[in-house]
């Protein structure tokens, strides 16, 4: 099914055109996902982590839906603006976590392919945001490549629906992006 006719699409087309009746039927169709996508994003947390799955996800569709200003183009985009929002979310908490700590030894990071699956702590997310704000600053697609194939999980075809470029462009940015990462990361710690 072309995704201009997924039923997820066609609610948040809905949504963007002001119709806010539909956001209760829009969870129930995107709520695994999200679910999954929070799981992925806490995977490696310490264990009775005071954010959950649920609430990780909750919080990420409040957020969402209560956007005014957003087109939303597809549900692509919208799982591309959660994985953001969870993102923000886990650095918020990672970055009082910090403060709490005072400072504290940061782990060491490398960025590979693998990185995807392995566990990642906080203090390890506080170093790969502050690279990835600097790889922004060079190359703002790049960076957006990472953070929606990192944080959200997202496959190289929908990275490439959201950012309206080829799937070879997607690849050769992750390519590039992770070489740069690892350096960074490696000269960083």
């Amino acid at each position: 099914m072309p995704d201009n006719f997924n039923p997820i699409t066609l609610l948040l087309q809905d949504i963007s055109g002001g119709n806010r009746t539909v956001i209760d039927a829009l969870l129930p169709l995107v709520y695994d996902e999200l679910r999954n996508l929070a799981k992925r994003q806490l995977r490696g947390e310490r264990e009775h982590h005071t954010l959950n799955a649920t609430a990780l996800a909750h919080e990420a569709y409040i957020k969402l839906v209560d956007q005014k200003q957003v087109t939303w183009q597809n549900r692509a985009h919208f799982f591309a603006i959660a994985a953001q929002a969870m993102r923000r979310m886990l650095i918020n908490y990672a970055n009082q976590q910090k403060a709490e700590k005072r400072g504290g030894g940061l782990a060491v990071v490398t960025f590979d392919e693998q990185a995807i699956k392995r566990e990642t702590k906080s203090e390890e997310l506080l170093v790969l945001d502050d690279a990835l704000h600097e790889l922004a600053k060079l190359n703002d697609r790049q960076s957006k490549v990472v953070e929606y194939r990192f944080f959200g999980g997202l496959t190289h075809d929908e990275i490439a629906e959201v950012l309206s470029v080829s799937e070879p462009t997607v690849r050769r940015d992750w390519r590039l992006a992770k070489a740069w990462l690892s350096r960074e990361l490696k000269r960083s710690l």
